[in-house]
């Protein structure tokens, strides 16, 4: 299979994340078992075949790719793929599209669905992705995917199963869901993107920012332009209950062992070890 772009790889419960991100270059995540993927900065071959798509914002280092993916799709045979998108950016994307087109001299089929901060996007029965706003410099979502489960009510529990059959049929809704928050993903973002969205703190594995880690980078003019800086992490190490935090989306200006060493003396201990570094 073409290796194409760099991939990084997670596995957690059962879940796996796998992608890249480095800002202004290139941001695209995946988690294969729930058949989804985060933004579309660039296309790995092996991510063709995941069949539908969030994005957070339209930085082409978070778009760039996506008329690539619909067209390998349709090369490929396979079937339109579904990409939810900001609100704002569904027009504006049907028209760019049209012009690719153009250019290609080939069809694009896809299904581009409108998102607002608030919504609720039910993908089955059991998996739900939930929109939130966060803050950037162009309109930008965040998205938690929730595995939904449905138990027996607590007062109905001492009943025999033909009593729970005759309340169901009589109208009585006799199981409650529950909903586990499994992947949070932050997109870029300022703070507010996690502090408006506690949720983001709960997810089981969340997917953050982390543009900007140098001491001497001011957090004023980082959080202007719709960014996290190291510091913004430290202060708030004691809210992420997540079992695994992945910091990703770092500055060019950085190289690997400058990310490691500011990390590491800001968090020593990686969050108790539930903190990766997407390098």
């Amino acid at each position: 299979m073409p290796k194409n772009a760099p991939i990084k790889t997670l596995v957690h419960k059962g879940l796996t994340v796998e992608g890249y991100s480095r800002a202004a270059v290139q941001t695209y995540w995946r988690i294969p078992e729930l058949k989804l993927g985060f933004d579309l900065g660039a296309q790995p071959w092996e991510f063709m075949g995941t069949p539908v798509w969030f994005v957070s914002h339209t930085h082409l280092d978070h778009i760039a790719a996506l008329p690539v993916y619909i067209a390998r799709r349709r090369m490929m045979k396979m079937e339109p793929p579904t990409i939810y998108l900001p609100a704002h950016a569904v027009d504006i994307m049907q028209h760019l599209l049209r012009l690719v087109s153009r250019l290609d001299r080939g069809r694009l089929p896809c299904d581009l669905v409108a998102v607002r901060p608030g919504d609720e996007i039910a993908l089955s029965r059991e998996l739900l992705v939930t929109a939130h706003a966060t803050a950037h410099t162009v309109p930008s979502l965040g998205y938690i995917v929730w595995e939904r489960r449905r138990k027996l009510r607590p007062e109905y529990t001492h009943l025999s199963g033909d009593e729970i059959r005759d309340l169901r049929l009589s109208g009585v809704d006799v199981v409650a869901e529950t909903r586990l928050p499994r992947v949070a993903y932050l997109g870029d973002s300022r703070p507010e993107g996690l502090d408006d969205n506690p949720d983001m703190y709960r997810a089981e594995i969340l997917i953050a920012e982390m543009t900007f880690v140098a001491p001497s980078h001011r957090k004023d003019k980082i959080h202007k332009h719709g960014h996290l800086h190291l510091d913004d992490i430290v202060q708030r190490r004691d809210r992420f209950q997540n079992e695994q935090v992945l910091f990703a989306h770092f500055s060019t200006r950085y190289h690997a062992r400058q990310i490691r060493e500011f990390v590491t003396k800001a968090l020593p201990d990686l969050l108790g070890g539930r903190a990766h570094l997407w390098l």
